[in-house]
């Protein structure tokens, strides 16, 4: 697995110490738990509906008012690196800067609804505030080799296609946490990249920040993108790396992802030759403890 990047925070930090390890988690079975939903008319009734960030499912009712179904997180996998494929994606226990500090990383999925993939992942980290310890996010497409199929990735950027990204989460920090939400797009110049073929470009999209966290390179421009505003970095760790960082905090997001792309291709730092290969979204865990709660995670490419 080859290590990401250092992040550096936008100042100092003076935070509080970082809670102690209690040691690393060991996979846990499925948790089985009652959900309800309220509805005005049985259609209403999903079967993919969530409530904390858990998969209800059961049949629809004939009448109207609150219905009572099943709800079943998966089993924790708290290995480094492990993969939990669910259809065309898989979310990634991705501890790759786990060096530079103490602590533990657990992933799980609760099935997918429709193109909606939950899942979720929990932690405990300590060590230097400025260094990336995780990413754990689930991934459509490539990151050093491939793990599932049918995700219409890669993509050239020259064939203009959409790429629309819907995203909602909840997040739980149990101390205070450096950390942040954010895709993570990979471009590579060849059509058919493998584990041997390291990106050309990284393109983040920051939709939550905690502690102070910053992105690498510097600040270049303020940009408005899906009627939102963000601030665009520019760096490189042996490939171009572009941050936008959204002014604001948000839990939710239905962006089409080529917009990001088109700005960067517009400005003569992407080339549009260059291809799509995956698709990542998940959160960075700098210090602190806490958890991530994806209730709904789809990528439609049209």
């Amino acid at each position: 697995m080859l290590a990401k990047r250092i992040v550096v925070p936008f100042a100092v930090l003076t935070l509080g110490a970082a809670a102690a390890v209690a040691g690393v988690l060991n996979a846990d079975a499925a948790e089985t738990t009652a959900c309800s939903v309220t509805y005005a008319v049985p259609s209403q009734w999903n079967t993919g509906f969530t409530v904390n960030g858990v998969a209800c499912t059961g049949a629809a009712p004939a009448a109207t008012g609150t219905a009572t179904a099943t709800a079943t997180r998966g089993a924790e996998d708290c290995a480094d690196y492990a993969a939990l494929v669910r259809g065309k994606y898989w979310v990634n226990n991705n501890v790759w800067g786990k060096a530079d500090g103490t602590g533990s990383q657990c992933v799980w999925e609760n099935g997918l609804s429709g193109d909606n993939l939950s899942w979720g992942t929990r932690w405990t980290w300590s060590g230097d505030k400025t260094k990336v310890k995780s990413y754990a996010s689930a991934v459509l497409g490539w990151h050093w080799g491939w793990k599932a199929t049918g995700t219409g990735l890669p993509i050239q950027l020259s064939a203009g296609r959409t790429v629309r990204a819907n995203w909602n989460f909840r997040v739980t920090q149990t101390t205070s946490n450096v950390m942040n939400v954010a895709y993570d797009l990979w471009l590579h110049d060849i059509a058919t990249p493998d584990w041997q073929h390291n990106p050309t470009d990284e393109v983040m999209i920051w939709l939550y920040t905690a502690g102070g966290a910053g992105p690498v390179g510097t600040r270049q421009a303020t940009v408005t993108i899906a009627g939102t505003t963000w601030d665009l970095y520019r760096g490189n760790i042996g490939w171009n790396v572009y941050s936008f960082v959204r002014r604001s905090n948000t839990s939710a997001a239905d962006l089409n992802l080529t917009d990001f792309t088109d700005d960067l291709v517009a400005r003569g730092w992407l080339a549009k030759s260059k291809y799509l290969s995956s698709v990542q979204a998940g959160t960075e865990i700098f210090t602190g403890a806490g958890q991530l709660d994806t209730t709904a995670y789809s990528v439609k490419i049209s």
